[in-house]
């Protein structure tokens, strides 16, 4: 049977902590398969040694809808605790903070994407365990999108930030767990970590082949199907296209008023772009860019998880978009992700070199073999930290 860590360790004895005192990082998306909340579940297990809660971006309850809306501390009205927001006047946890606990359990839904913030924030959690001397114990949950494809060019110390604090590639094919035994290690961290595996999960195994129920980590990861496309299509967010915030499918609908299905789909069909088909769409986001207007576009259906390349698919589109309306077409200007002078696209895209490859019109799966010696390199370096 599929087990996350959160349920391994309530069912668990020998995970007593015995006289510690422990705080929980978690968010909404942090339940068993009964659906009731770990902390509901890890006050019953240890009391009133259940000291303090945390949040990632987004809030608790996952109700801040995009980057840079930040949330503040707050109490929580079910278990009485303290609820500390690591997305607000703090993205690092203070001394403070950590004064109230000996151990901190992270219980995070990760999709699978580097520049996705939650494991970051239990990277600053670690460096700020090490600094201390306090336990850090990750709650292992599934890569919704694999562990076995990655994809993507590797990060590029020039645009590091809280998108992008290690060079590791766009689809990274690790869990929660390795991500963070991984960053520990290679990264020189050094925290005391331990991990509590899941029970039943293989490699190979994508969200909605383990049963369990999925719940939105943020507001506009409503489905699995989300986090497939959502190591290419997150780099909309550096332009002034849609990538479907404000519909019912974001990242799945991408568009804007200024694109022409025709055009689109011809230069697009210069790339081999296997496992997914683009339907050409008309949609009108009811927020954020767009807004009321109607956007020409395309969804994305992924008509095979197994060969489709989401990155590739998104770049071969943003090209497209890049030299067909060059007029109309704009990035995202600063700020992004609290960087006020660096461009968003290339913090997104992690490399600059890569928008300049795309501007000046270079094939996309030219620019991919540029980064496949280090994507590999990569790919030698994860195995190391496999659990399953």
């Amino acid at each position: 049977m599929f087990q996350v860590g959160l349920e391994v360790l309530v069912d668990d004895e020998s995970y007593s902590f015995a006289g510690k005192r422990i705080g929980y990082l978690s968010n909404q998306a942090s339940t068993g398969r009964s659906l009731s909340h770990g902390r509901i579940l890890l006050q019953q297990k240890y009391g009133d040694r259940l000291t303090c809660l945390f949040s990632p971006q987004h809030g608790f309850f996952s109700e801040k809808q995009d980057n840079m809306i930040e949330s503040d501390h707050s109490l929580d009205e079910l278990t009485g605790l303290p609820v500390f927001s690591l997305y607000g006047e703090h993205r690092r946890p203070t001394a403070e903070m950590f004064d109230r606990l000996d151990v901190l359990l992270i219980d995070l839904v990760d999709v699978g994407t580097r520049v996705y913030t939650f494991l970051y924030t239990m990277a600053y959690c670690l460096e700020v365990a090490a600094a201390l001397g306090k336990k850090v114990v990750v709650l292992d949950r599934p890569n919704p999108i694999g562990g076995e494809k990655i994809e993507g060019n590797i990060l590029r110390e020039d645009c590091r930030s809280f998108v992008g604090l290690y060079p590791i590639p766009m689809r990274h094919g690790l869990t929660f767990a390795e991500l963070a035994l991984l960053i520990n290690t290679e990264f020189g961290i050094g925290a005391q970590l331990e991990v509590v595996k899941l029970r039943g999960w293989r490699r190979h195994m994508h969200f909605r082949d383990c049963g369990f129920p999925w719940i939105t980590p943020s507001p506009n990861m409503p489905t699995p199907e989300t986090a497939l496309v959502y190591p290419g299509q997150v780099i909309w967010e550096g332009t002034n296209v849609s990538e479907g915030r404000g519909t019912t499918l974001p990242f799945e609908f991408v568009g804007a008023p200024y694109w022409r299905h025709e055009q689109m789909l011809k230069k697009i069909g210069e790339t081999n772009l296997p496992g997914c088909f683009l339907r050409p769409i008309v949609f009108q986001p009811t927020s954020g860019k767009w807004a009321g207007e109607s956007c020409h576009g395309f969804q994305i259906h992924v008509t095979d998880r197994e060969t489709y390349l989401s990155y590739r698919t998104s770049l071969a589109m943003l090209q497209a978009a890049m030299l067909l309306y060059p007029g109309d077409f704009r990035y995202k200007e600063p700020p992004y992700e609290y960087e006020f002078e660096r461009l968003p696209m290339d913090l997104i895209l992690g490399d600059t070199d890569i928008r300049v490859q795309l501007e000046n019109g270079r094939p996309v799966q030219h620019i991919e073999e540029t980064w496949q010696s280090e994507l590999q390199a990569f790919d030698r370096t994860r195995a190391k930290y496999f659990l399953y």
